[in-house]
């Protein structure tokens, strides 16, 4: 992009996002457009300095970005009913032998939608033409992604028919759905079942809640979701999965299904042992941009990653480092999560050398030639202590794929050598000063 738009770009593009009209959907069924996308809506305005993790909007991200199923090493620990079961060695959902009732965690693109679309699929009896299969998403939007999902694996299925519970599909009073599956949020679900009468509860065989951790995250979605499964049959399977498995999403997994099987990854110690880690002392914004360049003078960038706090830094950054000559691209919350993933898309095809970025992208996001991540700013909290998460996961972007990977903090300040220092703690691992003015001392650390 060229240097003198690069702040019109930036303002078009947030302008544009803040224009953006919910998407309407038909009774029947919900497609994407002729382009393939679906949009999203930007209802929250979000401050510079405060600019949260959208977990929704990540979560539907790394659907869309996800090509493949992530090779995930960690050890998987069952917690079963019963100690004897046979299915204490299981290592993978489809040696689950459902239907149970089951709780699972994973991290994202592990295969956790297919597990309990293939759950749904070989309980439907297609012959009888009422819901008997119904799935919560906390989101529209991730609600008809689940959706398509559930309509490629069930193309073979011609005959199995999928209701959407979302807002927009309007249906008449005292009419009956006679789709198998229903797929939704949680307030339009619990108004089709209750109040419109459209769903008959006690006829549902497999009831999946998915995405627990972000629909705990969500006002009102954990006692809607209760609510529903009360109204459900004894014998009826309960799913629930979540990519996180923290104790707010156990409390609310043990409210939700009765009596389950439980699998979930091991916690592994949080190692950074493939990570060097080293600080800059800088005085000013200015003098950290300059360090950059100095690294970049030095040693040899396949691809960087550099952290803002705001949106604000993050631009400017972009700017400065595209009039260096660099090929930058910037990414933000304000942007809709498809223009997201289309950025991410083109770094990770190599079309930039350099992402820039807030909080937004610090999950989830694996690309193999990053080799080094720049904290141009430390990730602090809303109360200004060290956010110790969000290190982790920024940092961990490098040192993937079993190769070595480079870190560098930028500190400005007593207060954030202070945080440093604190981070240091927190992992047990020492974060070595770099002179970035040192050019001998900089190709050292690139060895």
């Amino acid at each position: 992009m060229a240097t003198d738009s690069w702040a019109l770009a930036v303002d078009e593009q947030e302008a544009a996002v803040k224009s953006i009209s919910n998407l309407q959907i038909k009774e029947e069924k919900v497609k994407p457009d002729t382009n393939g996308v679906i949009k999203t809506s930007v209802t929250t305005e979000k401050t510079d300095e405060e600019e949260k993790e959208d977990r929704a909007a990540q979560s539907l991200l790394n659907k869309l970005i996800r090509s493949n199923l992530v090779d995930n090493t960690n050890q998987v620990e069952v917690l079963q009913r019963d100690p004897k079961s046979p299915l204490y060695s299981v290592k993978s959902f489809e040696e689950l032998r459902l239907p149970q009732n089951l709780i699972a965690q994973s991290q994202s693109g592990t295969g956790k939608t297919a597990a309990f679309v293939l759950a749904m699929l070989s309980r439907v009896e297609p012959a009888e033409r009422y819901p008997q299969c119904l799935c919560l998403s906390p989101t529209y939007e991730l609600a008809l992604q689940t959706g398509k999902v559930i309509e490629q694996m069930g193309k073979f299925h011609p005959e199995l028919k999928l209701a959407y519970a979302v807002r927009g599909n309007k249906l008449e009073r005292g009419q009956k759905i006679s789709e198998h599956i229903v797929i939704g949020t949680p307030g339009t679900v619990l108004d089709w079942c209750s109040k419109l009468k459209f769903i008959d509860p006690k006829k549902i065989k497999v009831f999946v809640l998915d995405e627990a951790d972000v629909m705990i995250a969500t006002q009102g979605h954990q006692d809607q979701s209760i609510r529903i499964q009360r109204m459900l049959p004894r014998n009826c399977q309960m799913l629930l999965f979540s990519a996180t498995f923290e104790d707010s999403v156990w409390k609310f997994a043990q409210k939700v299904v009765p009596d389950p099987n439980i699998i979930k990854l091991k916690r592994e110690e949080e190692t950074l042992d493939t990570i060097k880690q080293y600080y800059v002392l800088c005085n000013n914004r200015d003098e950290k941009f300059q360090a950059l360049c100095n690294l970049y003078g030095a040693i040899t960038i396949a691809q960087a990653m550099i952290f803002c706090h705001t949106r604000k830094t993050a631009s400017w950054l972009a700017a400065e480092l595209s009039k260096e000559g660099h090929q930058v691209a910037l990414l933000s919350g304000e942007m809709m999560v498809e223009q997201r993933a289309a950025v991410i898309e083109r770094f990770r095809e190599g079309k930039e050398k350099v992402l820039v970025t807030t909080n937004v992208c610090a999950r989830g996001i694996d690309v193999e030639q990053v080799s080094v991540v720049i904290n141009f700013d430390l990730p602090v909290d809303k109360d200004g202590n060290p956010d110790n998460e969000t290190y982790l996961h920024r940092i961990g972007r490098t040192g993937r794929f079993g190769k070595r990977g480079l870190a560098v903090n930028m500190v400005d300040s007593k207060h954030s050598m202070n945080i440093l220092n604190r981070i240091q703690e927190h992992f047990n691992k020492k974060i070595e000063r770099l002179d970035t003015d040192d050019l001998d001392e900089i190709e050292k650390i690139a060895n």
